[in-house]
């Protein structure tokens, strides 16, 4: 009963945060469109319905995150960590190699999470269809998820290595202007989108679990200096990911278009007429 009563006030609390959170925004969209616009918003009531659902979603999403997937990535990190599963029994110092599960594991949360992002999801839809297919849907959420794992692998490592983080991240950008520079001007936009959509609802709460979960089991490591930053590198692979993956269906494209050019050649009528 009594975490029946704790969970219903923690609702509460919530529900009355986010509230106060949506309302600006809530405020600054009819503003403009009374005073700016100077019209009616179109279909108001189901705009106030939808209102009622983002607050209720939101509340229960951030309820969710507090009472399970914050939990579960410093549980998880914790577990990884643990002295008595990670080192030999004859071995007296752990070196980094020892937190192999750790990187196995931040590889496989960053790409799970990544493919389940619902903006990243929307990104690719909208890409699919106005690049007319020559961009797939699900073959960039695929490269948008593995830069992530990627990232969130190697940033588990800087956490349990304690190098510098601005090392990486100057290095991961020199890359990604290198990419830039030789990369097609239609898609630049997309893959610096891309950098970003995967650091929302879903992604981020788990990651950041995961760096502070890190960081605070590892000894000689603190939670504030060492257990962010994994998010920057969640938003730096990706961008590498995208570019990677619009130069392979460049050159799958144009293998598939000589294939056909060689075909096309090849048939009886073609032959008649070079003979």
């Amino acid at each position: 009963m009594d975490m029946i009563i704790d969970l219903t006030v923690h609702i509460g609390t919530s529900a009355v945060g986010t509230i106060r959170d949506v309302l600006p925004i809530a405020a600054i969209l009819l503003g403009f469109q009374l005073f700016v616009v100077r019209k009616m918003p179109p279909n108001p009531q189901r705009m106030a319905v939808g209102f009622g659902y983002v607050i209720v979603g939101l509340t229960l999403f951030l309820v969710g995150l507090e009472e399970a997937l914050f939990p579960m990535g410093e549980t998880m990190a914790a577990q990884l960590t643990a002295p008595e599963f990670i080192q030999p029994a004859s071995a007296t110092v752990v070196q980094w190699r020892d937190y192999i599960w750790v990187y196995v594991f931040a590889f496989a949360i960053g790409f799970s999470t990544t493919i389940a992002e619902p903006s990243l999801i929307a990104v690719a839809l909208k890409a699919e269809e106005i690049s007319g297919g020559a961009l797939n849907a699900l073959g960039l959420r695929l490269a948008v998820a593995f830069g992530v794992a990627v990232g969130v692998s190697l940033g588990s490592y800087r956490i349990v290595t304690g190098t510098p983080l601005p090392y990486y991240i100057m290095a991961g950008y020199v890359v990604v202007i290198f990419q830039t520079l030789r990369a097609s001007k239609m898609i630049i936009p997309l893959a610096y989108d891309s950098g970003g959509v995967t650091t929302s609802t879903v992604t981020v709460p788990v990651v950041a679990a995961l760096g502070l979960g890190l960081a605070s089991t590892i000894p000689g490591r603190s939670p504030l200096l060492d257990g962010f930053g994994l998010i920057a590198f969640a938003s730096v692979f990706p961008i590498m990911a995208v570019f990677g993956y619009a130069k392979l269906a460049d050159w799958y494209h144009q293998r598939q278009k000589q294939k056909q050019d060689e075909t096309s050649l090849e048939t009886p009528e073609n032959k008649r007429n070079i003979q």
